[in-house]
């Protein structure tokens, strides 16, 4: 939130009016945290929080241990629906085209993100894709892979995605 940043107008764009609430707060949609020492840290975007099970996953720390696979070449986390847990976490991975590894399977990913995050945060269901959908300027298009993991349906054990 930022206080008094700008006015909407009647021909503003329906996200811009939305961010304006009538309180003098400009909504940003950015989760952060404001450290001891005052240094504002921007976590994740409000609407890339998954909710499961009551715990809140930063898809962008899911994203990090990912990442840190040497074979992950990019890497996405959205919510997946789950009817117990209301939603799961469902990553989107291409891998590195000369990874040295050879085939990366969605156990082998899964096992390693466990021995490096909380159980809870562990995605549920690894998409593997050639490439992920990007805008013009590189970015991954999350919305577009929202609409994926909809398209899925409900979380159920022990189902692997290729894609």
């Amino acid at each position: 939130m930022i206080l008094n940043y700008t006015s909407g107008t009647a021909s503003a764009p329906k996200g811009v009016l939305h961010c304006h609430r009538g309180d003098g707060w400009f909504y940003t949609g950015d989760v952060g945290v404001m450290h001891p020492d005052g240094y504002l840290e921007i976590r994740d975007r409000s609407k890339d929080v998954i909710i499961s099970g009551g715990e809140n996953i930063s898809s962008v720390e899911v994203e990090s241990v990912l990442y840190g696979h040497p074979a992950v070449n990019e890497a996405a986390v959205v919510a997946r629906p789950d009817e117990f847990w209301g939603e799961t976490p469902c990553a989107f991975v291409s891998l590195k085209v000369d990874n040295g590894r050879g085939e990366l399977t969605e156990a082998e990913l899964v096992a390693w993100c466990r021995e490096r995050m909380p159980r809870y945060m562990v995605p549920k269901t690894v998409v593997f894709r050639d490439e992920l959908p990007k805008t013009s300027t590189g970015k991954i298009q999350k919305y577009v892979l929202r609409n994926i993991a909809k398209e899925l349906g409900p979380t159920s054990r022990g189902v692997s995605s290729k894609m």
